[in-house]
């Protein structure tokens, strides 16, 4: 993955995020990066829930991301991980998948037990390991219920 700064932005991004494939593959360059630096916090609004997720950039997501936007050559009205297929706009949710697949395959982990959404509870699971605070899963999730 170190040879794929795509890659290596993407899955940082999925972790610190804690959003659904579907937001994450959509998300713009001006979503995670304004001013020639990457934002320490973002928000999007939820594909799925309508609702305004926020949700913090860390120091290590923010230098593969900014590798990655400046590698590209992105602008700010640009998808941040765009297709390489020229019909479509974005990363297909699809292609995602695949990705995410390699990459547990890669590890030595079986692929049946791991996807996306496995990357969007990763945060959340080491939180409640260390605070046991529900209510906190909850929000960081965007869930309407416990």
């Amino acid at each position: 993955m170190k040879e794929s700064h795509r890659d290596l932005a993407l899955v940082n991004l999925a972790i610190d995020s804690k959003l659904r494939g579907c937001d994450l593959v959509r998300l713009r360059v001006e979503d995670v990066y304004a001013g020639g630096s990457i934002r320490d916090r973002a928000m999007i609004v939820q594909k799925k829930t309508g609702r305004p997720v926020q949700f913090e950039i860390t120091a290590t997501t923010a230098t593969s991301l900014k590798v990655w936007i400046n590698g590209q050559g992105l602008k700010s009205e640009d998808s941040l991980f765009p297709s390489r297929i020229s019909t479509r706009e974005h990363l297909s949710e699809r292609q995602y998948n695949r990705i995410v697949l390699g990459w547990v395959e890669e590890i030595g982990l079986d692929p049946s037990n791991y996807g996306t959404h496995s990357l969007r509870r990763t945060k959340a699971t080491q939180i409640y390991c260390k605070t046991g605070n529900l209510r906190a899963v909850q929000l960081l999730l965007g869930h309407t219920k416990i």
